[in-house]
């Protein structure tokens, strides 16, 4: 996976956090919220639904990676890949990473849980929840 996990470590006051949802708990027809800034216009927000899971990379358009994609029409524009894909409640479920050139409002996220996995951080979860999952 090209997404690389960095680690700020901020002087002054903490930055504010959006708390991780599990991603494996989607449904078809959730809830989608996605963020980032579309088109270089800052703080985008977009809803949609979940419309597809575990959407592979070669349906998406990327054939030489291992990586199941979640399918939203919630609007990933350029500029948007790396913002969060929340659900309903707020939570992070994914990582906006792609658009299909050839189609309008079909956009892709990795999951939460498979960039847990990739980079092999618990991504800020306390202990609590890396216990329970």
């Amino acid at each position: 996976m090209d997404w690389p996990p960095i680690r700020i470590k901020p002087s002054g006051k903490p930055l504010p956090t959006a708390p991780l949802g599990r991603s494996d708990e989607l449904q078809v027809g959730d809830w989608a919220i996605a963020i980032g800034n579309a088109v270089g216009l800052d703080s985008t927000v977009t809803l949609g639904i979940i419309s597809s899971l575990s959407r592979s990379a070669a349906e998406v358009g990327i054939p030489n990676k291992k990586v199941n994609f979640i399918q939203t029409d919630a609007a990933i524009n350029p500029g948007n890949s790396g913002g969060p894909l929340l659900n309903e409640f707020g939570e992070v479920v994914g990582i906006n990473t792609a658009i299909r050139a050839n189609a309008a409002g079909i956009g892709f996220a990795i999951p939460i849980d498979t960039a847990e996995k990739a980079t092999g951080t618990d991504l800020g979860r306390s202990r609590e929840e890396r216990l329970i999952s």
